[in-house]
């Protein structure tokens, strides 16, 4: 029967030559129907194949450890030289806080982010809140600066270690602590980069469909990275050698671009990151959060509205459905950003063509080496 219905869908031509017959036409439309079919719900079945890759790669269940929060030690306000008020969130009571990792000398950045999505303070109905994540500048004109801003804006939180790339795990880890210690009323914060284009509401709608958003229980959300290995090359950023961490691939963690943590799993993978000991070199701070997680029996959840890497072609319907997008400058945040909210809201097929089309895209131009993909 397989056999005749494929013989069924091969090109036959009349007696004279030239013409396809009618049943071919019928399945190059089916073949059509099938390839617009998996275009207006590509994302979701990128997070079926991402799930099962999750699932082939799982190790035998870790019963993790239960930190009852009362456990958890407090972070000292003395740990971190620029904050807010202490009593901020409190007083804002924010169901989602995001907290931006800005580089100090990233000023454009975080205007941008706050003339944008960081400056709304209430999405879908609920209170949302961004601060913004910095180290110690070493130029001390910059350090100034940043004095000046915190002052300005109300909305930096510096911690006591030298901004620098091979810091940025002290930086998540300082960015957990405050988070837990002074933000207990978020239901959900958000990690991402100062290059992101973030979109609250997506994710709060993206949230409202998959679970009950008020629903407690551990969510580490973004875009899953599956399988990678550590990167060996001693003349790479991100070496790191075998006896830093000897096995051969990394649990799976969502990239660092972007992602979220329910209250509950920022408590367990804030106190394991605590608890863990410090290798030299620090392995990636996405990979430190992974690694944290899996220690806390925290698992992963891939959504394919993450980015996670660069090379997202802009498109104002995608952009609509998109949580994160990577590697977008500040003048193109404030444009695409405008672009999506000046607008009418695109229409369910608008959406999911154009969300299809902008991946599409990007795969190609990852796999073709024009542009690298999601």
């Amino acid at each position: 029967m397989v056999g005749r219905g494929l013989w069924a869908c091969k090109p036959r031509f009349g007696k004279r030559g030239g013409r396809l017959g009618v049943l071919p036409w019928g399945c190059a439309a089916a073949a059509a129907g099938a390839v617009l079919l998996a275009l207006l719900f590509v994302d979701l079945i990128e997070t079926w194949v991402t799930s099962v890759g999750m699932m082939d790669a799982a190790e035998e269940p870790h019963a993790g450890v239960v930190i009852p929060p009362q456990s958890v030690p407090p972070t000292r306000p003395e740990e971190f030289l620029l904050m807010p008020s202490p009593l901020v969130c409190q007083r804002a009571k924010p169901f989602l806080i995001t907290m931006v990792t800005s580089a100090p000398a990233n000023r454009r950045a975080r205007q941008a982010i706050r003339d944008t999505w960081g400056g709304e303070v209430e999405v879908r109905g609920l209170r949302v809140m961004t601060l913004f994540m910095v180290g110690v500048a070493s130029d001390p004109g910059l350090a100034k600066l940043l004095v000046e801003e915190a002052r300005e804006r109300g909305d930096l939180v510096q911690g006591r270690f030298l901004d620098t790339y091979s810091n940025l795990t002290l930086k998540t880890l300082s960015m957990l602590g405050w988070a837990r210690r002074f933000c207990p009323q978020a239901h959900f914060t958000a990690k991402v980069d100062d290059d992101v284009l973030f979109n609250p509401g997506a994710l709060l709608r993206f949230l409202n469909k998959s679970r009950n958003p008020y629903e407690q229980g551990d969510l580490y959300l973004g875009r899953v990275h599956p399988h990678v290995a550590p990167d060996r090359d001693p003349g790479s950023k991100h070496y790191l050698p075998s006896g830093a961490y000897p096995p051969p691939v990394f649990p799976d963690y969502c990239s660092g671009t972007a992602y979220v943590l329910s209250r509950s799993a920022l408590l367990k993978v804030s106190l394991a990151a605590s608890a863990s000991p410090l290798s030299t070199p620090l392995p990636p701070e996405d990979v430190f959060v992974g690694l944290s997680a899996r220690a806390a029996g925290v698992r992963p959840s891939h959504c394919a509205l993450f980015s996670g890497g660069p090379g997202v072609p802009y498109g104002r319907c995608c952009y609509q459905a998109m949580v994160s997008v990577h590697h977008v400058t500040p003048r193109e945040m404030l444009h695409y950003w405008a672009d999506v909210h000046t607008s009418q809201p695109c229409s369910w097929l608008s959406l999911r063509a154009s969300l299809g089309f902008c991946k599409v895209r990007a795969l190609l131009g990852s796999v073709l080496g024009l542009e690298q993909g999601l």
